[in-house]
């Protein structure tokens, strides 16, 4: 054995405390910590040819990488959509790495490929979906989004009897797949299923909505030469808008297409009693993304793939190989999804649903959501910002009436430490958003962003007048 190795081996349970140790610190720390960095240059990394131990590693990376790492897993992180990692789920993700298990087949009896589909069957019931769909760990919302649109696109090919997983797509006539605003990991998804992303045709939306005009639909639906998917959202990126899924069903009675629903985030609204009727109807689906890294604050990277049509799935992922063994009626996770090995996903997610259950994490939807209608409530006294949709779930999309510093005001607020909001654009306007997603944020918090807010906005303001 190499002697860094042996070395280590003999010191593991001393490791092992150290790097608790710097853990624990880190987290105690976590919500005075800067929310973001400034961008800055970083020496390479370069590779040792002996090796430094993993005592010296862990030295190295506290004092040259952690001190440039954005807190993104604290309370005032309102990027993108993004989680944080409840205690519980920390314990299952650490003990994922300990046991290391690819729970993708039966052959070695562990039973980490039964907790996985214990754990679906819970995130089935967190999420009120029906017994008809069958769920799929994988990597995030654009693996979820992929498997969907990949089933979708079996399914277009069986309806000119052809089977696209085995034929290809050169006999296959062009799917038109409608949507409105689609989340850009679904695009990319056509990219790599090689239907292409000018397959998308753009669905009119609702004035001032990003959510579908469910007559334009109609219209395209009527008028599409075969058959046609349908990409819906549960939590539009922007405004965290909603497609009408009540009349997506009824349309479903009337036209022959594959519903995809996009709830990497929305999903989550069915956790609540406030926020289901924006969900109604959406178990018409034939198939549902929802990302757990997200709402369920569960670590990088987790996310699940629902689906009705667990056949076209199995021959669309089946992995031959006979050292593996073929798809049976019950496939294992290698013939599901993409990956034929994947980590441990499922067991954060066990610990956390198991912690907290159902009203635990009903209890943090309904917190961030409260806190999103607040700061929009906030911007609407202030004669600084305009609020610029109204705030449906956890997403609050503002701007500076100044329309020229908006675009400013980001790199202003992520250089102060105190939070992060992520740029966009809304109906051609410079826009910001903020995502509630953390399980650690509170009224506090929300105190504390909203006066980072405002002070960088008033300094913005005076160091750059408004001509006359």
């Amino acid at each position: 054995m190499h002697p860094r190795l042996a070395d280590d081996l003999d010191h593991l349970p001393a490791l092992i405390a150290l790097a608790s140790a710097y853990a624990t610190a880190v987290l105690e720390q976590l919500d005075s910590a800067p929310v973001a960095v400034p961008p800055r240059a970083q020496a390479a990394a370069t590779l040792s040819p002996a090796g430094i131990g993993a005592q010296e590693a862990l030295r190295r990376f506290r004092e040259t990488i952690a001190p440039s790492l954005s807190a993104s897993a604290g309370p005032r992180y309102l990027g993108f959509v993004t989680g944080g990692t409840t205690p519980a789920a920390l314990i299952g993700d650490w003990l994922a790495a300990i046991f290391d298990q690819n729970p993708v087949s039966r052959l070695d009896g562990s039973t980490a490929l039964q907790l996985e589909r214990d754990t679906v069957t819970m995130l089935r019931t967190l999420f009120g979906l029906p017994v008809e769909f069958a769920g799929s760990f994988v990597s995030g919302a654009t693996m979820s989004n992929f498997v969907g649109l990949a089933l979708a696109r079996e399914w277009a090919g069986r309806t000119h009897g052809i089977r696209v997983s085995d034929e290809g797509l050169g006999a296959l006539p062009r799917i038109a797949v409608l949507a409105a605003t689609p989340h850009s990991s679904s695009t990319k998804a056509l990219s790599m299923l090689g239907l292409g992303r000018s397959a998308w045709q753009k669905v009119a939306c609702l004035p001032d909505r990003e959510a579908m005009d469910l007559a334009a639909l109609e219209r395209h639906l009527i008028g599409a030469a075969g058959p046609c998917v349908v990409i819906a959202s549960a939590g539009t990126v922007n405004t965290g808008d909603f497609d009408d899924f009540g009349e997506l069903a009824r349309l479903k009675e009337r036209h022959r297409f594959w519903l995809h629903v996009d709830a990497a985030f929305g999903g989550f609204a069915s956790l609540s009693p406030a926020l289901q009727p924006l969900l109604e109807g959406w178990d018409c689906a034939d198939s549902i993304c929802i990302d757990l890294h997200k709402w369920l604050n569960v670590p990088y990277d987790s996310a699940v793939a629902f689906t009705r049509h667990r056949d076209l799935q199995a021959d669309v992922f089946s992995n031959f190989s006979a050292y593996l063994g073929r798809s049976t009626e019950d496939p294992e996770p290698i013939h599901l999804v993409p990956e034929n090995s994947h980590r441990w996903r499922a067991l954060p997610a066990w610990f956390s649903l198991t912690a907290y259950g159902a009203e635990g994490h009903r209890e943090i939807v309904e917190r961030d959501c409260a806190l999103a209608r607040e700061l929009s409530e906030r911007i609407q006294r202030s004669e600084l910002f305009d609020l610029l949709a109204p705030v449906r779930l956890n997403i609050v999309c503002f701007a500076l009436r100044r329309r020229d510093l908006t675009e400013k005001l980001v790199a202003a607020v992520r250089d102060t430490g105190l939070t992060f909001v992520t740029p966009t654009v809304l109906h051609g306007r410079a826009a910001i958003r903020a995502a509630f997603s953390s399980w650690r944020t509170t009224e506090r918090d929300l105190d504390t962003i909203w006066e980072a807010l405002v002070a960088a906005a008033e300094r913005l303001c005076q160091a750059e007048p408004q001509p006359c």
